[in-house]
């Protein structure tokens, strides 16, 4: 079995378990999510919760709210995921993009893929990655969204060159995960690079691929 393969046969062994996460995406609007990824950056999924928490008890998960909100408010209500500073300024300047030039982003979603990506990333802060996941899991594209965790298994596993580009990444992973899979894809092996092959200390002994591994430090 090749490496590609054995990586997409341990991975699924995560999908039952990132399966939540994948209908929470889903139910979420469109803002909801790009706000969340956002968010995301430098911080856990708990944190990303409990600030998403926060955004809603203020009303402040629409382009609307935020740019009614008092910066601070926004600020306030971001604190528990670190950079609070930082985000909340990305996320009003991305809510007034919205509402100046009277943008639906759902209506971009329907777009062709190619289309609707370059068009989201006229946003600002918005890059390859959240582009893809809005794309992914609000719009059904076949595209696997590739974060520092997926950058850096695939790297470690020698899939792709140590320099390699989110998009090489992405296209060796595509080749290899079927489209019906790939949100799931992307969600498990975020956890197998959280859990088990970790930025520091990773759990070579435990890997399941550790014998085909070219980085492991436990080979059996």
């Amino acid at each position: 079995m090749s490496l590609l393969n054995k990586l997409l046969e341990v991975v699924r062994s995560y999908y039952e378990q990132v399966k939540p996460i994948e209908d929470r995406f889903k139910r979420m609007s469109t803002f909801e999510l790009l706000v969340g990824t956002i968010i995301s950056q430098n911080t856990n999924w708990r944190n990303v919760e409990r600030a998403m928490a926060n955004l809603r008890d203020r009303g402040l998960l629409s382009p609307e709210g935020v740019l009614r909100a008092n910066p601070r408010e926004l600020e306030k209500a971001l604190r528990v995921a670190g950079l609070y500073r930082v985000k909340a300024a990305r996320i009003r300047e991305i809510a007034e993009r919205i509402v100046s030039s009277g943008l639906s982003l759902d209506d971009v979603l329907r777009l062709r893929w190619s289309e609707a990506r370059a068009k989201l990333m006229e946003l600002p802060a918005v890059g390859y990655k959240t582009a893809d996941i809005l794309l992914a899991f609000k719009a059904g594209a076949p595209v696997i969204p590739v974060d520092t965790h997926i950058a850096r298994v695939s790297k470690r596993l020698g899939l792709v060159e140590r320099g390699a580009g989110y998009e090489e990444v992405r296209a060796v992973l595509e080749s290899a995960v079927p489209p019906n899979e790939r949100n799931l894809f992307h969600l498990a092996l975020i956890r197998f690079g959280r859990e088990v092959c970790k930025a520091k200390n990773p759990s070579c002994d435990v890997c399941p691929l550790r014998d085909l591994c070219p980085s492991s430090t436990s080979k059996p």
